[in-house]
């Protein structure tokens, strides 16, 4: 055994990773639906638009839920959104999520 870790703690500890998705995601409610599938998954960050046309962000959680979340912005996206390549970069373990919740940045 040993001490009670954090509520959030599932064992395999949290990780960090950085996303730009390329393709036809702006106009397209992609940071909505994001957001949405991030907090169904029960993870952290934030998502936004660039100025050249991308979306990027970050997220944090558990590393599967982490994952799901990555396969996801790579295949589904929204609706009507065409996802051409979502890149993952800076990944990393940390201690304690960062942010509060996931949310949408202008």
């Amino acid at each position: 055994g040993g001490g009670g870790g954090g509520a959030m703690a599932e064992g395999e500890g949290l990780v960090s990773v950085d996303y730009e998705v390329s393709g036809r995601v702006q106009g397209v409610f992609f940071r909505k639906y994001t957001q949405g599938e991030a907090k169904r998954l029960g993870l952290v960050g934030w998502v936004q638009n660039t100025s050249h046309g991308t979306v990027q962000g970050q997220i944090q959680g558990p590393p599967a839920r982490v994952r799901e979340l990555q396969e996801w912005l790579r295949k589904v996206g929204s609706p009507q959104s065409r996802i051409s390549q979502a890149e993952f970069s800076n990944e990393k373990k940390i201690t304690a999520l960062e942010h509060k919740d996931f949310q949408i940045l202008k």
